[in-house]
């Protein structure tokens, strides 16, 4: 949950609205419906949906994403989770009454522990998790970006002191404006790594 919750703060903030909303929605989705944290998720989740819609100016779609979104963050405590949901659910009250409110105020930035959280805050997990949403978000090959992530968790787990597939994970979820060159590099670690373990798994055949 932590990590699913901190990587979707983190590439909201960025503005990365779509994408926030699929970092959470892979972890909502395993919940029980009506549970306090499956709730939230799915609050968060409309507030996210009703900000990207708002650039299309639908405003119909804003006004029920408001609304449902501020009836599922109802009942819950204003700092759930550390995550500033009081701010929120207030935000889309006013967006639900007048959708346009959006254009005259920004929606508010999410904050967990009291810190607007960036890519560059996130630990390896949670930069991970945006690695992968913002892989699918803008097209690169999300097979090539979960091997590495695989990889990195190997290196992680062997105790190396430094992990290129660790490095490539974590700057492709924080450095948009390089994010190509990142994932060409990135896509030349892994084939190499690919290369080598089938090598040796053929040593057995």
């Amino acid at each position: 949950m932590r990590d699913h919750l901190r990587a979707g703060i983190a590439i909201y903030n960025d503005g990365e609205y779509h994408a926030a909303h699929d970092a959470w929605e892979d972890h909502w989705l395993d919940l029980e419906s009506g549970t306090d944290d499956e709730r939230f998720l799915h609050g968060l989740i409309q507030f996210t949906a009703a900000v990207h819609h708002a650039h299309d100016a639908n405003w119909t779609g804003v006004r029920g994403l408001a609304e449902s979104g501020a009836a599922y963050l109802a009942a819950l405590p204003a700092d759930y989770r550390e995550v500033n949901v009081g701010e929120v659910r207030t935000y889309l009250r006013a967006v639900a009454a007048d959708p346009e409110h959006v254009e005259r105020a920004a929606p508010p930035r999410l904050t967990h522990e009291n810190v607007a959280l960036r890519p560059e805050d996130l630990r390896f997990e949670a930069a991970a998790v945006a690695a992968a949403v913002l892989a699918e978000e803008y097209g690169y090959d999300e097979e090539t970006v979960e091997k590495a992530v695989t990889y990195a968790r190997e290196d992680l787990d062997d105790e190396k002191a430094t992990s290129q597939f660790v490095t490539f994970v974590m700057d492709f979820a924080r450095d948009a404006a390089n994010r190509g060159i990142i994932f060409q590099r990135m896509a030349g670690v892994v084939g190499k790594r690919d290369h080598r373990e089938s090598d040796v798994e053929g040593l057995f055949d």
